[in-house]
Formats: C-alpha cells, sequence, structure tokens
C-alpha cells in the first residue's frame, strides 16, 4: 500500500463515522511531512450548519495545528471531490496537493462541474490527483444513497398502509 491509499484509507475511516450518524459519509484528512495533522467528517445535519464539511473541519483543525492560516507543504485527502464551498476554502488555505477518491458530477469543483483547484484568475493552483482507492469511496456513496432511498420508500409504504381502510 503506497502513502496515497494509506492517507486515502483514513479518509474513509472518517466517511465511515459520517454515515454511521447518518451523514453523507465524506470524510478527510489533512497530512504535514507525512503525519496525520487533522481530521473531518461530514457533520451538517448533526451540527445544524450548511458549514460542517469533512474538508472544513479538517482545515479548521489543520489551521490551529500549524498556528497558521496558510497550510503550505500539507496534503488533503478527502473521499469525495470537494464542493464550491470546500474547493475554495482549500484554495484560499493555500493546500498545494488533493488527493480526491472519486468525483461528484453533481456538485464538484475540482473539474466535474467547476475546476476552481485550477483557476488561473486565483494566485494559488492545486495539485490534483484524483481515483486513489475510487471504487471504495464510491461504493460508500452508492451504499448510503441506494440506503437513504428504500428508508423513504418504507416510510411512504407505511403511510399509505396506515391510511388505507
Amino acid at each position: 500500500m503506497n502513502a496515497d491509499e494509506k492517507y486515502m484509507r483514513a479518509a474513509i475511516g472518517q466517511a465511515r463515522k459520517a454515515g454511521a450518524i447518518g451523514e453523507v459519509p465524506i470524510g478527510c484528512v489533512i497530512v504535514y511531512e507525512d503525519k496525520i495533522i487533522a481530521r473531518g467528517y461530514n457533520r451538517r445535519t448533526i451540527d445544524k450548519n450548511v458549514l460542517s464539511h469533512a474538508e472544513i473541519i479538517a482545515i479548521k483543525k489543520a489551521c490551529k495545528k500549524m498556528g497558521d492560516w496558510r497550510l503550505e507543504g500539507c496534503t488533503m485527502y478527502v473521499t469525495l471531490e470537494p464542493c464550491p464551498m470546500c474547493a475554495g476554502a482549500i484554495v484560499q488555505a493555500r493546500i498545494p496537493n488533493v488527493v480526491i477518491g472519486c468525483m461528484n458530477p453533481k456538485a464538484g469543483c475540482a473539474g466535474s462541474v467547476l475546476d476552481l483547484l485550477h483557476e488561473d484568475g486565483f494566485n494559488h493552483q492545486v495539485e490534483m490527483e484524483n481515483g486513489v482507492l475510487e471504487e471504495e469511496c464510491s461504493r460508500l456513496m452508492k451504499d448510503f444513497f441506494k440506503a437513504l432511498r428504500e428508508k423513504k420508500a418504507a416510510i411512504k409504504k407505511q403511510k399509505q398502509e396506515e391510511t388505507t381502510p
């Protein structure tokens, strides 16, 4: 197992924590000098806060650990392609490297919908690699949303049965 797989597995572990509490299973770790300095997982529903994305949580922790808002020399590992807010935070934090598990064709801003990590007008560009443990990261998302759809269908069926004489 290479370093990218090792750290992506740690991000997958964070994603599983999110899934275990009913959140969309997205996880993130930030690495500096071959050590994980910050971890985060999606907590939007639990925290009732739109800012509680895995990447934002990890960036906040990493800034505190580094004692700076600049995260130069760090690499972020995230299970799902960052959204516009998170991609912007990555650029603003000056994170030089991002490794992505799977892409997000509906909301991703590292190349799927937009590519904020490589916007020529910004004063910081991000090196990016995607597809690290892609199948495992994608499976987390697919299984989560399949279970959510099944749960909603069961609730709908139960309500119909309760109202039918």
